[in-house]
């Protein structure tokens, strides 16, 4: 019996993906055979350059159609079938020839992993699929998507044996946001399986696989309510119920029924105890309900349970670094700081690119305020030296306006000609806040009208001359960037920066939208961050306070960063005067500790638990006041005591 391989695929519109996977299976197949449903693009062309059988095929809205042609033209005794949007893995190569001269197997699952979310930040999902099995003429594929085969073959071979080979492994990429959003996945999934459904309503597969499309599409009630129904006519024993019941719980999740969740959580646990996808998914919706001690238990049960089954199709994470990034936010919530920095490490080990781990242990360590003691801190358990490191690094720094950092992390621009424009933009951004204002207006000179970047960079020119309070230059790019033709509110931003100049005390208050206050917050942000809080406060002063209603919270959390702390106290008070919430108690409380009013902080201690009595960084604060007080009132009495010893004769 003969061990030739025949690739089959189907393609339309691949040419941004059909090279890569070809290029995986080149030195283990025996011929390739592509039916194009439709390309407009050079896929075809592609594919017979790197040397496939190509057909065309209408497309008719049935993939087992297009399926079936492939294998009617294939000649090898095996058929090992992939989507353009994947590739074989160099490591599988000698075991699937191997796996081929097996003379008692129909057929083998193997090991999928798909990659999920934007490229450049993915995660990872594994899974087992039927993807090799002997080439013989009945075995034909059913459905006209998420078509099936394996089930044929066992109709049709009684004594047919399968096999898993997790050594065999396939990445899928087609469930990134890129791939969805280019092929329009979701509707054209949808389409095909309702128009499925209508002929066939009793198909519990098919309603399965409509129940996940419905969770991908967002239209999480409607999936939780089919799968549910899936579910109830589904054998304990099928392959895909684990999987099942976790994406019921996803919708649930998803769809805002925490109770819900949880109750299918507990159900899907008595089949499967070790599942420790329902254990992370349990822990992560006690923790949107802030019962941090159930969600603990949850996590801390994830992290301890062994390595997952296939079938399970666990998320990447559960038992590590995800779990511990959660306990570190657990931790973080009870002002435990060294705990969660323990787990947010734990985490980053586990998995070096998971950056949320990252990004909490630099925002713990304070990088505005500690720039020496962060970068000390993360030499000892990072490695700086790669460009990539640097670059990750410094956009953190960049986004937490740790400025000093964000432009040390920066790679050196000697030759700025190969440098990005959006690196060049942020080295000269960083300059600005850090007063080299000569070296930041070269830089900005480097952008040309033509670039994409260039209304950026001049107004990042004119706000660096306006802090130094050069009126002519800010009116002269004023004028430079108006004759380029300006949005009303970036425009009425200008007129404001313009305002501020004159000597004039009665100006006239501007009103701003939604865009213009965005620009604003931005430009206090980096006032405060330059210790020009005189500045910032004219600027806020000549905006209409309607404007900014909505907006009151994101200017307090401003100047609670920045200070002074005696202005986060005025906002406090005039936002506490319309709304009355435990978070804003609990900031002014922290702002009277600091200065020293501890009758007010505790006042306001209390109207924050009163308020909002789930958070317990609140109880939390509470007693540190309590600790600080006694400490100043016990300091006092023995300054008293030795002041008296030193007046006795």
């Amino acid at each position: 019996m003969g061990n030739r391989i025949s690739l089959c695929m189907i393609v339309k519109n691949e040419e941004s993906n059909i090279r890569r996977c070809l290029a995986s299976v080149m030195d283990v197949v025996d011929e390739i055979i592509i039916v194009d449903t439709g390309s407009q693009d050079t896929t075809p062309r592609v594919a017979l350059e790197l040397g496939a059988k190509v057909y065309h095929f209408p497309w008719n809205d049935n993939f087992s159609d297009a399926r079936n042609l492939s294998l009617s033209k294939a000649a090898g005794e095996w058929i090992l079938f992939l989507d353009a949007d994947e590739e074989l893995t160099t490591e599988s190569k000698k075991v699937l020839l191997q796996l081929t001269s097996e003379e008692n197997v129909e057929g083998y699952f193997t090991r999928i992993i798909n990659y999920i979310g934007k490229d450049g930040w993915t995660e990872t999902c594994p899974d087992l699929v039927f993807r090799l099995f002997r080439n013989k003429p009945e075995y034909r594929f059913r459905g006209a998507i998420h078509e099936q085969i394996a089930d044929v073959i066992l109709e049709k071979n009684k004594q047919a044996t399968y096999r898993v080979a997790e050594d065999v492994i396939i990445l899928h990429y087609g469930y990134l946001d890129s791939q969805i959003d280019q092929k329009d996945k979701k509707k054209r999934n949808l389409t095909i399986i309702q128009k499925e459904l209508a002929a066939d309503s009793d198909n519990n597969l098919l309603k399965y696989h409509y129940g996940i499309e419905l969770y991908r599409a967002e239209r999480y009630q409607e999936a939780a309510e089919v799968l549910i129904q899936v579910a109830n006519h589904t054998d304990p024993n099928t392959i895909y119920f684990a999987k099942l019941l976790r994406y019921i719980v996803l919708s649930y999740h998803s769809a805002g029924q925490p109770a819900k969740a949880l109750e299918v959580i507990h159900l899907g646990l008595q089949f499967f105890p070790n599942y420790a996808d329902l254990y992370y998914y349990g822990g992560l919706t006690h923790l949107t309900q802030k019962q941090y001690a159930k969600a603990a238990e949850f996590f801390s049960q994830a992290i301890a349970l062994p390595e997952q089954p296939a079938q399970y199709a666990s998320f990447a994470g559960v038992r590590g670094f995800r779990s511990l990034y959660h306990l570190g936010e657990i931790a973080e919530s009870f002002l435990n700081y060294e705990e969660a920095l323990h787990y947010y490490l734990a985490s980053l080990r586990d998995n070096p690119n998971f950056q949320p781990a990252l990004e909490r242990i630099i925002v713990i360590l304070e990088p505005r305020k500690n720039p020496a003691y962060t970068r000390e801190c993360l030499e000892k358990v990072l490695d700086l030296g790669s460009p990539q490191a640097k670059l990750i690094l410094s956009n953190i720094f960049f986004n937490q306006k740790a400025y000093q950092l964000a432009l040390e992390f920066l790679e050196p621009t000697s030759d700025t000609a190969s440098v990005p424009e959006e690196i060049l933009l942020r080295k000269a951004f960083c300059l600005v806040q850090q007063r080299r204002f000569l070296e930041a207006l070269i830089l900005l000179g480097e952008f040309t009208p033509d670039s994409p970047r260039y209304l950026l960079a001049k107004f990042n020119e004119l706000f660096c001359f306006w802090v130094q309070g050069k009126k002519r230059k800010v009116q002269v790019i004023a004028g430079e960037l108006r004759d380029l033709g300006l949005a009303e509110d970036t425009d009425n931003i200008l007129k404001l920066l313009l305002k501020s100049l004159e000597k004039r005390k009665a100006v006239r208050k501007i009103c701003l939208g939604q865009d213009g206050i965005d620009l604003l917050l931005d430009l206090l942000s980096r006032l405060l961050d330059l210790n020009e809080p005189e500045k910032a406060n004219e600027l806020y002063k000549k905006v209409v306070p309607a404007c900014l209603v909505e907006r009151q919270w994101d200017i307090i959390q401003l100047y609670h960063q920045y200070g002074p702390v005696e202005r986060t106290v005025e906002l406090l008070k005039e936002y506490l005067t319309i709304n009355r919430d435990g978070k804003a108690h609990f900031l002014l409380a922290e702002s009277y500790q600091e200065l020293g009013n501890f009758v007010e902080a505790e006042q306001h201690y209390r109207y924050a638990i009163e308020q909002d009595s789930d958070q317990p960084r609140y109880f939390i604060g509470q007693i540190r006041l309590y600790e600080n007080w006694r400490r100043k009132i016990t300091e006092k009495n023995l300054a008293g005591e030795q002041h008296g010893e030193e007046e006795l004769p």
